[in-house]
């Protein structure tokens, strides 16, 4: 049996999902030895038993990543529309992300769809700290707040931020943002794996994760920045236009909506 390390591909025993993490670091205390986990494609953060882990080989790791790239570049390629996109301008994205790894993936994403997207590497912890310096620079039409996340006790104390890993630290980068948007005209989405949805929205939200507490993809947080890019500003963006392109739908994430950000080139 391999030994469970820091840097190790591992999934939980009992999870007949075969969802993928990546061991961020080993806790040993003097009743058990945990591991801190992040999820390799889903959104996710948490502490697990390292007996209850095991370790993935690299050819099913190989495997699965091969899998979920041809399924990204598919959902690229469908949703690629470069006839359309030469007549219109769309919104600029700000996208701020707490992996550095997704933060590159995410950047490949929006560039593919020849967006007009910045997207910034700032730590959960951090991004209320950097997000007025970065608004007052980039002024963009799209705020993406996102990272991991997850429930420390799950299936109990909804209503306490402070059961939620990091929460609480994307719920002050929305009010922070709110506060800089006067006029109160910027898009955010918001959020996480099981993140606190009724406090992100609570605090300015126009979408947010997770209503039902779930995981969400990587790409989940793309796809509704991106709708909201290519969307005229004559046409009110709705959830359910959507959630039917998300991991989970509406149970991954909600909202109440907003207006399109692109528009149309004048020509002469």
């Amino acid at each position: 049996m391999n030994k469970i390390k820091r840097g190790a591909i591992v999934t939980k025993i009992s999870d007949n999902k075969n969802v993928l993490f990546k061991v961020e670091r080993i806790i040993k205390n003097s009743k058990k030895e945990e591991a801190l986990l992040k999820g390799l494609f889903v959104r996710i953060i948490e502490k697990i038993a390292v007996k209850e882990l095991r370790v993935v080989n690299r050819k099913e790791v190989n495997k699965y990543i091969e899998y979920t790239n041809k399924l990204l570049e598919k959902r690229i390629y469908n949703r690629r529309n470069a006839e359309y996109l030469k007549r219109i301008r769309t919104g600029k994205i700000l996208h701020i992300d707490g992996d550095k790894k997704y933060t590159e993936k995410s950047y490949k994403y929006y560039k593919k769809l020849g967006l007009n997207a910045i997207v910034k590497y700032v730590t959960e912890e951090k991004q209320e700290m950097y997000i007025i310096q970065l608004l007052s620079k980039y002024r963009p039409d799209i705020l993406v707040i996102t990272g991991h996340d997850g429930m420390i006790k799950k299936g109990r104390f909804f209503n306490d931020i402070y059961n939620y890993i990091n929460s609480r630290y994307f719920v002050n980068t929305v009010r922070r943002a709110r506060e800089w948007d006067s006029r109160k005209e910027l898009v955010i989405f918001a959020g996480a794996c099981q993140s606190y949805y009724e406090a992100l929205m609570s605090a300015g939200a126009n979408f947010a994760s997770s209503p039902a507490r779930v995981l969400i993809d990587f790409a989940d947080p793309l796809i509704v920045a991106e709708k909201i890019a290519i969307t005229d500003n004559n046409y009110y963006v709705t959830i359910n236009d959507i959630a039917g392109e998300l991991r989970d739908g509406k149970d991954g994430v909600g909202g109440v909506g907003a207006r399109g950000k692109s528009k149309q080139i004048t020509t002469m």
